[in-house]
């Protein structure tokens, strides 16, 4: 499903050059839930702006369902990316002069056509444990009930890819765990998920694993311990590459 294949990033910083992604090259198959462990500063968000099609690389190619998404038109990514693409970043960036079902609908306007509907964002507001939360305003909102919010605008669209970016790193260890097990059901159900965090202890939920340090990314062997994961899900190692 994605194909990272050498892909450098390169900064001009004072007097130098800063690789923040240095030849960094990753498959994810469908159904996949893909883990890229790193401190701060090692490039990591980077690198998902990379597969998003957020930032260009210096070198190197990146593809979405056969995509190469640097050869696309700026309409041609933007249209890829609110189709096939759902984004959960650390903080939920929710805007504070609407409450948590118009939230949701903000990525529909960017997709015309879609399935996002109003009914659609009630039904995912519920999914996530929001239904009585639907008219609240960011302000009233707790930390858990924002990230919660900012998942269901993220699936409104009906993405095959979900990205985050240290979705939990704002949360208490119990919402932490809350939000992960929302994941990892959602990947239960064929969603491809690509997440990076610096929390080593989330490894579990991972169907696999890399490293990322100083922008070089190194794939860590598995298994890793499962958290009552169930057979059929895409095995560490064995991507489908659809």
């Amino acid at each position: 499903m994605i194909e990272v294949l050498g892909v450098t990033k390169s900064f001009r910083g004072p007097g130098r050059e800063v690789r923040a992604v240095d030849d960094a090259s990753l498959h994810v198959g469908k159904g996949e839930f893909v883990l890229i462990l790193g401190r701060s500063g090692s490039g990591k968000s980077t690198l998902l702006g990379l597969i998003a099609g957020l930032v260009r690389p210096t070198s190197g190619s990146v593809r979405i369902k056969g995509n190469d998404i640097g050869l696309l038109s700026d309409n041609s990514l933007a249209e890829l990316r609110a189709r096939e693409i759902g984004f959960v970043f650390q903080f939920s960036g929710l805007l504070p002069t609407l409450p948590a079902l118009e939230n949701v609908l903000v990525p529909t306007l960017l997709c015309r056509g879609g399935p996002g509907t109003r009914s659609r964002a009630r039904e995912i507001l519920a999914r996530v444990g929001l239904t009585e939360r639907e008219d609240a305003y960011p302000a009233t909102l707790s930390s858990g009930e924002m990230k919660r919010v900012a998942i269901a605008r993220a699936l409104i669209n009906g993405p095959s890819l979900l990205i985050a970016d240290e979705p939990t790193g704002d949360l208490d260890v119990d919402t932490e765990y809350e939000i992960m097990d929302l994941f990892r059901q959602l990947n239960l159900e064929g969603m491809t998920i690509v997440m990076v965090t610096h929390n080593p202890d989330l490894a579990c939920f991972a169907t696999r694993l890399y490293v990322m340090d100083r922008g070089k990314l190194g794939l860590e062997p598995g298994p890793f311990p499962a958290k009552d994961r169930e057979p059929g899900n895409a095995a560490a190692g064995a991507p489908d590459d659809e």
